[in-house]
C-alpha cells in the first residue's frame, strides 16, 4: 500500500514528529495489558523508489525505524542519550583508552547462525571501507581494524587509533548496524533484530513477522507493516481513515484538531527535535561571517515556535542538543536585532542580494519555518527567496548543492553530532564547516579522561559554533505520533534512541 495526497483533505502547517517505543512511560488508551497478535501498520515519509534496505545506507527516520526492527546495534542510546548496551553484554577500556573490550550476548541471526564477533569486525569493515560512504564511518573511523581482534566468537577487541573516551557513542552511532559476515545483498534482509524479513515494495511498503527466538524475547505483534505515506495529511487520514494503526511525524495542527475525538490518540515526546537553517560556509555568500551573523539577528525564534510549531516546543540558540550533557547552556540566548543584521548585510556587501532557501515538505513544518523566515528577512536588505525542491531526494540534494537549506534532526549525543555534521571528514557536512584548529579541539575533548577537561573542550567548541557556524538552530519541537487508541506500548523517548519506533514492545489491544 502507498499513499499519497490524492483524495485526501490537505491540513494545516506545522512540525513535529514521533515516538514510539518500548514499555514505559507513554500513555495509552489500549488496555494497559499486553496482548500478543496481530498485524500493525505504520505510516513514515519514505526515500522514493530507490530505496533499499541496506541498514548502513539508513538515513530517514523511516529507514531506521524499519533497520532497528530487523538489525541490532552493540548499543543503544537511552532516554537520557547515553550509551546503553545491546548485542554487547558489557564493554571495558584499558588504563589508557586505547583498546575496548566486548562481550556479546547470546543472539541469533534470524536464519538460526550466532551473532558473533566477526560478523562486528565483518560489519564495521564494511561501514569503514573508504571507496563508500556510509553515516556510520566518520563515528567508527577511530577503529584500528588491523589491529581488532576476535578473542573468541563472543569478545571482541577493538584497538583504537587513538584514545577514546567516549567510544560506546560510537557502538550506539546512527546506522552501525551488526549484519552476517560476507553479506552484501539485502534484497531478503537477515538480521538479529525483533522483526525478520517478509517482503518489500520500493516506495511503498515493507512487511516484516515477529522473530520468535530474539534475544531480548519475541515481538508481542504476529506482524509489521511499514508504510510509505510521503505527505503528513496522507499519513493522518490514512489513520483517521483506518488504513493504517500508527502514523508518524504529524503536526502541532493535526494533534490539536485531534486530541478531543476518539479516532486517534496523541503521543508527544517533548523538545526532541530540533529545527534549524543550514548555511554552507565554504561558498558564497556565507562564507562571509558577517551575513552568516546577519540571519543569526534576523530571526525572531518565539515567532517561530509560536507559528510553525504551534507553540509545542522552545526556542533554541543555533546549538544543538538543549538540555543534553556537555551543552553550553550559559552562552547568552540571541534576540532578534533588525537595526544589527542590516549593518552586517551592509559591511557583508550583500545589500540588495537575492539568497535562495531550498526547502521541501521532506519534513513537517520545513516550508513553513521558511516561509516564515522569509517574511522576518523583509526590510533587511536582504531577499529570501524560498525554493521547494523533491522531498524524495532532498536531503542527498542540500548535502552537496545550494547554500541555504531547511534542516532538522533528532536527539544523539554532542559529541555525535559534532563527529557525523562538523568535522572536516564528516559525511553528513551539510554547513560544510572544516576547520583543523575544531577539529583538534574534538580530538582533545575524546582523549582526556578528565571529565572536565572534556566539558570545557566541549564548551569552547560550542563558543566557535554559536559566534562563526553555519547552523541556526532556531527552535526545539515536540516530536508528535498519532496512532489508534486500540495501540498499547507507546513512550516518549527522544528520537533516534533505542525506544523512538521501536515496535517489538508494542500492542494491539
Amino acid at each position: 500500500m502507498s499513499l499519497n495526497r490524492r483524495g485526501f483533505l490537505g491540513l494545516t502547517s506545522g512540525l513535529a514528529v514521533v515516538t514510539l517505543a518500548g514499555c514505559g512511560s507513554g500513555a495509552t488508551s489500549a488496555s494497559s495489558t499486553p496482548r500478543t497478535g496481530g498485524r500493525l501498520r505504520a505510516a513514515f515519509a519514505g526515500g522514493g523508489a530507490k530505496e533499499v534496505l541496506d541498514p548502513h545506507l539508513a538515513n530517514l527516520f523511516g529507514e531506521a525505524a524499519r533497520s532497528k526492527a530487523m538489525f541490532d546495534k552493540l548499543a543503544d542510546l537511552g532516554n537520557d542519550v547515553s550509551p546503553q548496551p545491546r548485542l554487547a553484554e558489557k564493554w571495558e577500556p584499558n588504563a589508557d583508552l586505547t583498546r575496548w573490550r566486548i562481550s556479546l550476548r547470546q543472539a541469533a541471526f534470524h536464519d538460526g547462525r550466532p551473532v558473533r564477533a566477526q560478523d562486528v569486525l565483518a560489519s564495521y569493515a564494511r561501514i569503514l571501507d573508504p571507496n563508500r560512504a556510509f553515516r556510520a564511518k566518520s563515528s567508527l573511523a577511530l577503529i584500528d581494524l588491523p589491529n581488532s581482534r576476535a578473542v573468541d566468537d563472543r569478545t571482541v577487541e577493538f584497538a583504537l587509533k587513538r584514545p577514546f573516551g567516549e567510544f560506546p557513542n560510537a557502538l550506539a552511532a546512527f546506522g552501525a548496524y551488526i549484519v552476517p559476515e560476507g553479506v552484501e545483498d539485502f534484497a531478503k534482509p537477515v538480521g538479529s533484530g525483533a522483526f525478520s524479513f517478509v517482503s518489500f515494495e520500493p516506495g511503498r511498503s515493507v512487511l516484516l513477522k515477529r522473530n520468535p527466538n530474539y534475544w531480548e524475547g519475541a515481538p508481542l505483534l504476529d506482524e509489521l507493516e511499514f508504510v510509505i505515506a510521503n505527505e503528513e495529511s496522507a499519513r493522518t487520514n490514512a489513520l483517521l481513515g483506518g488504513q493504517v494503526e500508527y502514523a508518524h511525524d504529524l503536526t502541532p495542527t493535526t494533534a490539536r484538531s485531534n486530541a478531543s475525538g476518539d479516532r486517534m490518540t496523541i503521543h508527544r515526546s517533548p523538545n526532541s527535535a530540533v529545527q534549524a537553517f543550514a548555511m554552507k560556509v565554504d561558498r558564497a555568500p556565507f562564507d562571509n561571517r558577517d551575513l552568516r551573523e546577519a540571519l543569526f539577528l534576523l530571526t525572531d525564534r518565539p515567532q517561530l515556535v509560536e507559528s510553525v510549531l504551534a507553540g509545542s516546543g522552545q526556542v533554541g540558540n543555533d546549538l544543538f542538543g538543549k538540555g543534553y550533557q556537555h551543552y553550553a547552556d550559559d552562552l547568552p540566548q540571541r534576540e532578534r536585532d533588525l537595526d544589527k543584521a542590516k549593518f552586517l548585510i551592509r559591511k557583508a556587501g550583500a545589500e540588495g542580494l537575492t539568497v535562495k532557501l531550498d526547502t521541501s515538505t521532506a519534513a513537517a513544518g520545513m516550508v513553513e519555518a521558511a516561509t516564515v523566515f522569509a517574511d522576518q528577512a523583509k526590510g533587511s536588505g536582504l531577499t529570501i527567496e524560498v525554493v521547494q525542491g523533491n522531498k524524495d531526494s532532498y536531503w542527498a540534494d542540500t548535502l552537496k548543492n545550494g547554500s541555504l537549506s531547511s534542516f532538522r534532526s533528532g536527539a544523539m549525543p554532542i559529541e555525535t553530532h559534532v563527529a557525523q555534521r562538523l568535522l572536516s571528514g564528516s559525511g553528513t557536512n551539510v554547513t560544510k564547516w572544516a576547520r583543523p584548529e575544531f577539529d583538534a579541539l574534538y580530538e582533545k575533548a575524546v582523549s582526556t579522561s578528565d571529565p572536565a577537561a572534556r566539558g570545557e573542550a566541549y564548551r569552547e567548541m560550542q563558543r566557535v559554533l554559536h559566534a562563526e557556524g553555519g547552523y541556526l538552530m532556531w527552535g526545539f519541537a515536540d516530536w508528535i505520533v498519532g496512532a489508534k487508541p486500540n495501540v498499547g506500548g507507546i513512550s516518549t523517548a527522544p528520537a533516534n534512541t533505542l525506544d523512538w519506533a521501536r515496535f517489538d514492545k508494542v500492542w494491539l489491544g
